[in-house]
């Protein structure tokens, strides 16, 4: 059955659309198995979870809900902001670490924001002098310190850095200090026991692989580590965009199964402490089974 780990509603997430309950109602409308009810380091907080708690008991005969936020990472200063939000109830289930930013810069929004993370990242000062090879350097250094300080279970959108690059499908082997630092913190993701998305909003967004690319993918493979799968929808239009096409990718690395959390109890009962989250493998043939009649179509 088919599910996302990472998903945001306009309701919670000021660059998303459409109301939270729409969105689940949608999912069910899909047959989707658990579905994560997700908001980027949500606006009103408080509000965002008494919402999907109310879902999670109103809709729990048709949905796994859990839940969830994704984290940022602007500075390592946002460290305690993300322990604060993780511990503020029992009913969060996991969070997810992403980097979207490099010194402050947001390097997934646009050309003239990508060009100007760029700048910053020059080696002398001079702003003519920053490459998106310091660049990349820059945010995989980024990702690093957001592994290490806030160990989350979830890394979310790997390799987002490639969206705006000049070329997303280059080889960043040929960077040497790049693939290090890639190396590096898949090894430290591999250690903690986190899980890397395979995010289908990179086709989304035009390029020819999910999130990670296929040298990162196959170097987290070697590691014995594990996918789960996410749909980054920002919205009803985009919940399990791409479904295929991911499924697709990640069987042509041999991969089987993708992971998920089945949360014990469901849904979460008042004045409970935090649920157990058990960890399941949904065969990827299954997934295929359900979107595969409706490519065809």
């Amino acid at each position: 059955m088919a599910f996302t780990m990472h998903s945001h509603s306009g309701q919670f997430c000021s660059h998303a659309v459409d109301q939270l309950e729409d969105i689940i109602q949608h999912a069910i409308s899909l047959n989707d198995g658990p579905q994560a009810a997700l908001a980027a380091m949500p606006k009103r907080h408080e509000a965002y979870l008494a919402e999907a708690q109310r879902l999670q008991a109103a809709y729990a005969a048709q949905i796994h809900i859990i839940i969830g936020f994704e984290s940022e990472f602007i500075r390592p200063e946002f460290g305690p902001l993300v322990a604060k939000l993780a511990a503020a109830s029992p009913c969060v289930d996991y969070f997810i670490g992403s980097v979207h930013h490099v010194h402050s810069i947001p390097i997934d929004y646009d050309a003239a924001m990508m060009s100007a993370a760029v700048a910053a990242s020059s080696r002398t000062g001079q702003p003519a002098d920053g490459t998106e090879e310091t660049l990349y350097e820059d945010y995989y250094d980024l990702q690093h310190e957001m592994l290490t300080t806030l160990r989350p279970r979830i890394v979310g959108h790997f390799d987002l850095i490639r969206l705006l690059s000049e070329d997303p499908g280059r080889d960043v082997r040929q960077w040497k200090g790049v693939w290090e630092r890639v190396l590096r913190n898949l090894k430290v993701a591999a250690e903690q026991g986190a899980w890397l998305e395979c995010n289908s909003a990179a086709l989304r967004k035009g390029l020819a692989e999910p999130y990670p690319g296929r040298h990162i993918a196959e170097e987290w493979l070697k590691l014995g580590g594990k996918f789960t799968l996410s749909d980054d929808s920002h919205g009803i239009g985009h919940v399990a965009t791409n479904y295929l096409r991911a499924v697709s990718y990640l069987q042509s690395l041999g991969v089987e199964d993708v992971w998920t959390f089945r949360r014990h109890p469901h849904p979460q009962e008042q004045g409970q402490r935090r649920a157990t989250l058990e960890d399941v493998a949904v065969p990827l043939a299954e997934i295929r089974a359900q979107f595969e009649p409706a490519a065809t179509q």
